[in-house]
Order: C-alpha cells, then sequence, then structure tokens
C-alpha cells in the first residue's frame, strides 16, 4: 500500500512540475504580436504639442471613450488608416481592416484625453508592454507642462 501510495506522490510530484514549467516557459515568452504604433504616437505627441487635449482624471475613460456607433460612423468616414492613428498598440495578429487590430485608444477623434493615456499605461504595465508604457509616460509627461 505504502508502495502505490509513493508512486502516486512521485507522479503527481513530476506532473506539477512540468506543469509550473509549462507555466513559467509561456509567461516567460516576449509578446511580439503588439507592438507600438509609430504613426499614432507622433500623431498624439503631435495633438498635444497644438494644445489638442483633455487634461481630464484618472478613471474618466469609460465615460469619455467614443461608443462603438462612433468608431465604426469614423472608420465609415476616414477609413481604417485614421482610426489607427487614435491607437497606440498595433496586434499584428489581425489584418489592418480589422477594429481588432488597433488597440490602446487614446481620444475621442477630435482630441487626446489624459485619462485615455493613463488608462493605456496602466493597460500597458499590466501586460508588459514596455514599448507601449513608456510612449504613454512621454505622453503624460507632455500633458503636465
Amino acid at each position: 500500500m505504502k508502495a502505490i501510495i509513493l508512486k502516486r506522490l512521485c507522479a503527481c510530484s513530476i506532473a506539477a512540475a512540468i506543469l509550473l514549467f509549462a507555466i513559467a516557459t509561456v509567461l516567460a515568452q516576449p509578446r511580439t504580436h503588439l507592438k507600438l504604433n509609430e504613426d499614432a504616437f507622433a500623431f498624439d505627441v503631435q495633438l498635444v504639442k497644438e494644445g489638442h487635449f483633455i487634461a481630464d482624471g484618472k478613471g474618466a475613460w469609460s465615460e469619455h471613450q467614443p461608443p462603438t456607433d462612433e468608431e465604426n460612423e469614423f472608420i465609415r468616414l476616414h477609413g481604417f488608416s485614421e482610426y489607427a492613428k487614435w491607437h497606440l498598440g498595433i496586434d499584428e495578429r489581425y489584418p489592418e481592416n480589422t477594429k481588432r487590430r488597433y488597440k490602446f485608444p487614446y481620444g475621442d477623434f477630435k482630441n487626446v484625453h489624459r485619462c485615455g493615456v493613463l488608462a493605456a499605461k496602466t493597460r500597458a504595465h499590466q501586460y508588459g508592454y514596455t514599448e507601449i508604457e513608456n510612449a504613454t509616460s512621454k505622453l503624460i509627461g507632455m500633458m503636465a507642462h
């Protein structure tokens, strides 16, 4: 009986070690599918320099983010290339002419919202997108001056 228990305990220990190794391997892999949208960052910098930003407070993004129907109308009128400029992240797993490709929105298609940039910074930090997090830090610094 002791031998059976020891064998099962050994098997469970090995299975746990393999599972922990697999989890660590997945977590250690770089998230290369999502990158900083350089054009959007440059556009955002330009808007901030021109004073087209709203210095709203943290946590207001859920109220200020454009609703889906506004996004769809903006895309209909201006196309995906203009829509992309309002998103700091590009997810390369998705085609260019899809909304799923563009991540980390920061404005309302007229102005940069500080709360949107703060929300993007928080999410980028949470998921390890350092390049996007660093870009948002620069933008927040620009809006403070």
